[in-house]
């Protein structure tokens, strides 16, 4: 089998060029940034690492070899799931390479609105030493999180909070109340409404699907507490944008942490860039060096993995036996 990267933006393809040499599986990598661009140069493709390239239906029905799609990352918003079952493609992705990381970003975000470090960073460089402008500040002890989310990277984060002092809360589309994560700190598991009235700070950790999409809207921003602090290391689109900019323009949300947004990356002077009370970092969350080189080898595994026949670690969609 034929293993094709089909886009990345990485320094370089050494460790998936390892990974795939010692199995003595032919890999090549494309920047492939279009439907066409698939089309046209992955005709002898069996199995895609694939980082934004969008696999469509359209692109798997002209690619009748592809087997395979394993995604760089968490997220598979790229990939239609529904046609690749269809048409009998197993998709899968690596949701375990960078859990901490995005746990102790969503953390750093955390502390700096609560703490307001990058508002007294500037105003204490720029104007004069005095605290006053950061009234009020509160103990975590009495402040209330809400993850959204409670998968591995939610559970990661909401341990670390609990860390912090902080009460947790939490809501996902299942029950995951009995999972030992949860109830090592004593999680209540809540609806997503009960969640948004209750917290002072919500942490997003969900998929964008279309049931999340928008998820937190204006009439979102209207039930939670006034003063209170949103926080997206997922995925864009999860935020209606322009109901979260409107929130913290009104004073309804004291501010935001993004990693990620709508249409990365932002052009200069978008909305989000030119509110002081919205932090945005690059989609930086998942980075650290070791989690890099963890992420590609464990995709290059995945795609040798399936090559060889043997069981693959993360299957995301279900085939037809």
């Amino acid at each position: 089998m034929k293993i094709i990267i089909t886009d990345c933006d990485h320094t370089s393809v050494d460790i998936e060029a390892a990974v795939c040499a010692a199995a003595g599986i032919e890999m090549e990598l494309k920047q492939c940034h279009t439907e066409e661009d698939l089309i046209e140069q992955c005709k002898d493709a069996d199995i895609f690492i694939n980082q934004y390239a969008p696999i469509t239906r359209r692109v798997m029905e002209n690619l009748p070899n592809l087997k395979f799609v394993v995604r760089y990352g968490v997220g598979v918003n790229n990939v239609d799931l529904a046609a690749a079952t269809d048409l009998g493609v197993q998709v899968g992705n690596v949701p375990d390479y960078g859990m901490n990381e995005v746990a102790d970003q969503a953390i750093a975000f955390l502390m700096a609105l609560t703490r307001k470090v990058v508002l007294m960073n500037e105003y204490t460089k720029t104007q004069k030493w005095d605290y006053s402008p950061s009234i009020p500040l509160y103990r975590p002890s009495t402040r209330t999180v809400g993850v959204v989310g409670l998968g591995r990277i939610g559970r990661n984060f909401a341990k670390k909070a609990f860390a912090l002092g902080y009460k947790v809360i939490g809501y996902d589309a299942f029950d995951m109340s009995g999972h030992p994560d949860c109830t090592s700190i004593g999680l209540e598991q809540v609806s997503l409404e009960e969640l948004q009235e209750r917290s002072d700070i919500v942490s997003l950790h969900c998929p964008l699907l279309p049931e999340t999409t928008n998820l937190f809207d204006a009439a979102a921003f209207a039930r939670m507490k006034d003063g209170s602090y949103i926080i997206n290391c997922s995925r864009g689109g999860i935020i209606d944008e322009d109901a979260l900019i409107a929130a913290v323009e009104s004073g309804k949300i004291a501010g935001a942490g993004l990693d990620c947004v709508v249409g990365e990356p932002l052009a200069p002077g978008a909305k989000l860039l030119c509110n002081d009370k919205i932090l945005v970092t690059p989609h930086m969350a998942w980075y650290s060096e070791e989690a890099a080189e963890e992420l590609k080898r464990k995709a290059a595994e995945e795609a040798v993995s399936f090559a060889k026949g043997e069981a693959i670690r993360y299957p995301v969609n279900k085939l037809a036996k």
